[in-house]
């Protein structure tokens, strides 16, 4: 897959997932992201597929890697819909 498609299926699980937050900006934690059965199936290194979409300024979030259970609660934010 090219990443550009992964980023775009990324866009489309967090609207999925996600709520809008008080920005009014579409927000998931990484956690339910991570642990989503069908996320898990579509994304064979979601980490890697995140770091691209951050890279691209598709999304938001603090730090620059994202680890299950340490970071589950890291808010993944949306900057274009």
């Amino acid at each position: 897959m090219d990443v550009g498609h992964e980023v775009n299926l990324l866009v489309q699980e967090i609207q999925r997932l996600g709520n809008k937050n008080a920005d009014g900006q579409t927000s998931v934690k990484f956690g339910v992201l991570f642990n989503d059965d069908r996320c898990a199936n579509i994304f064979e290194a979601l980490v890697g597929t995140l770091r691209a979409a951050k890279k691209k300024k598709v999304i938001s979030f603090n730090g620059e890697l994202l680890l299950q259970g340490v970071h589950d609660n890291v808010d993944i934010i949306l900057l274009q819909e």
